[in-house]
């Protein structure tokens, strides 16, 4: 007699956020980056749907498959531009982890806190590379949605964050940013800043969580030895990314693939090429985070460097969150087991 598949676990948001705050985000995506150097772990091609919304919003579905260390999933990240009007947040989705040996699918989670925080994760990370931390006491945001809060969140559990200075295009939405902040980090001090300009010039850290596809931040705002975190898609402007002292991004292939992003166009033009390879007239990127993690980045980053942190987004680190929440789930029977 054939042998009965295992219920489907699943894991509804509240599980989810509960069960990553007993796990170290920071230990699990080092873990991936250097997993995916050893080629023990990586992600396949991603697949991308692109829609208008009846609104006129712009919509999309993302599949980011990946494997970690033997497990195997993938993210299902979708979102909608209009949904903060609509008191939604921006971004959904679900995250499916599959058995290594018959394949079957053998947990679906809510995806959208894993992947906010998997994002929060790889950019402390990667600045606590860079300056280590806490060292770092003033951040200044553009955009205050849920993954501002997220990297703020992470930043305050390491001690690394003492002011905060925040720009949004909405003044209600960042008011109220500031309001939530003021009321649950009462130690943080926050400002609200007239214009980006003046964000910018007025911290050494500069986290960028818009959904712009225009450029609109030079490199002359970016106080000597800043780091600015390009989280969104195109807050840079070419300057930033052309001419700051360092430059890392998570995956060359999958930045230099995607020309919906800068960096992505000025790859395509010849104008920006990868690690460890020159070409004329191109800036070289320095290093993948990696390399940057494992110590292996050789140049020395001096006090007065600007650096820029572009990370693409990797699948693998969303696997790689989502088995140890899984693991846990899975030992303490939490969730629901749905009947295939």
């Amino acid at each position: 007699m054939q042998a009965l598949s295992r219920p489907l676990q699943y894991l509804d948001g509240v599980t989810v956020a509960s069960l990553c705050a007993r796990i170290d985000p920071l230990e699990a995506v080092t873990e991936a980056f250097l997993a995916v150097r050893a080629n023990r772990s990586g992600v396949a091609t991603e697949a991308a749907l692109r829609w208008t919304a009846p609104d006129g919003a712009a919509a999309r579905s993302l599949v980011l498959p990946a494997w970690h260390e033997g497990a195997y999933g993938c993210k299902i990240i979708n979102a909608s531009l209009g949904n903060p009007d609509r008191g939604l947040p921006r971004a959904a989705g679900l995250i499916l982890l599959y058995d290594r040996e018959t394949a079957e699918p053998v947990c679906i989670m809510e995806g959208a806190y894993i992947s906010a925080l998997r994002t929060a994760a790889v950019s402390v990370a990667a600045l606590r590379a860079v300056r280590p931390l806490p060292t770092v006491d003033r951040v200044a945001l553009l955009g205050c949605g849920r993954q501002a809060r997220t990297h703020l969140d992470l930043l305050a559990a390491h001690g690394a964050v003492k002011s905060v200075i925040a720009y949004d295009l909405s003044p209600s939405r960042r008011e109220a940013f500031a309001d939530d902040l003021r009321e649950s980090l009462p130690e943080v001090d926050v400002e609200i800043a007239a214009d980006p300009e003046e964000a910018v010039r007025s911290a050494p850290v500069t986290l960028a969580t818009t959904t712009t596809t225009t450029p609109y931040v030079p490199l002359a705002w970016l106080p000597e030895g800043s780091v600015f975190l390009n989280v969104s898609l195109d807050d840079a402007a070419e300057d930033v990314l052309l001419g700051a002292e360092h430059l890392f991004v998570d995956d060359w292939h999958l930045v230099s693939e995607d020309d919906t992003r800068l960096l992505g166009r000025l790859a395509r033009a010849g104008r920006a090429t990868g690690p460890g390879t020159e070409a004329p007239g191109a800036r070289q990127v320095d290093a993948d985070l990696a390399t940057l993690l494992s110590g292996a980045y050789s140049r020395p980053i001096a006090p007065t460097d600007r650096t820029v942190i572009n990370p693409f987004g990797m699948g693998v680190h969303d696997v790689a969150l989502a088995t140890r929440v899984h693991s846990i789930a899975r030992d303490e029977d939490a969730g629901v087991l749905l009947p295939r």
